[in-house]
């Protein structure tokens, strides 16, 4: 069901979990290697309706990462408090590695400037699938567009997936970005310190 339906926040959390063991380990070891990523494993950071200042996000000037996510949120109807919590992992630091990756699922929609449609969604998974190398994305970038029509099969082949991928490549660990103190930094300089590509000029 996960792999076929990226909506099932609860499934694609199981899978996650009783599959990326391998995949966290190394995702904790560049997070430790990296001073940002080793603070945000400290200090372990959560966003979350409450931890989210959301009238004063709000109230910062439109093209600001902070503005652009919360726009984000209200334009899909989405919260981070949708994200389900770790339940099969032991390991008490791997554990929030993975819960990390959850919170910033919605912030890589928004730097990434995809909607959280069936094409929004595989794009950012392939992304996710380059830069995580977690079992849960690799499946849902391959699995995932099987539902699409033609056209929207031909877009995501030829423009999404190539954009995606180059992403995931050029860009740094997105783990390793304490994004809760960047709120007022543009999404375009944010996009660029992190490497990530301007999205396709194409409706998605």
């Amino acid at each position: 069901m996960a792999l076929y339906n990226p909506y099932r926040h609860d499934m694609v959390a199981v899978l996650g979990e009783t599959t990326g063991f391998l995949a966290l380990q190394k995702l904790r070891e560049r997070m430790r290697s990296d001073p940002e990523g080793y603070r945000i494993l400290q200090e372990r950071p959560r966003i979350r309706l409450s931890t989210l200042d959301v009238t004063g996000l709000r109230g910062l000037p439109d093209g600001t990462f902070g503005r652009e996510y919360i726009r984000f949120l209200d334009d899909n109807r989405v919260t981070p408090d949708s994200r389900m919590p770790t339940k099969f992992i032991d390991d008490e630091e791997l554990a929030y590695v993975i819960q990390r990756y959850r919170e910033v699922h919605d912030l890589m929609h928004t730097l990434l400037g995809m909607p959280t449609n069936m094409l929004g969604e595989v794009a950012v998974k392939w992304f996710e699938a380059v830069q995580t190398g977690l079992p849960m994305c690799i499946l849902g970038a391959v699995f995932g567009p099987v539902r699409l029509n033609a056209r929207k099969l031909r877009i995501l082949t030829t423009e999404l997936i190539p954009w995606a991928v180059r992403s995931g490549i050029n860009s740094n660990l997105i783990l390793n970005y304490y994004y809760e103190s960047r709120w007022e930094q543009s999404v375009e300089s944010l996009r660029n310190e992190i490497g990530i590509l301007p999205p396709p000029a194409i409706q998605v």
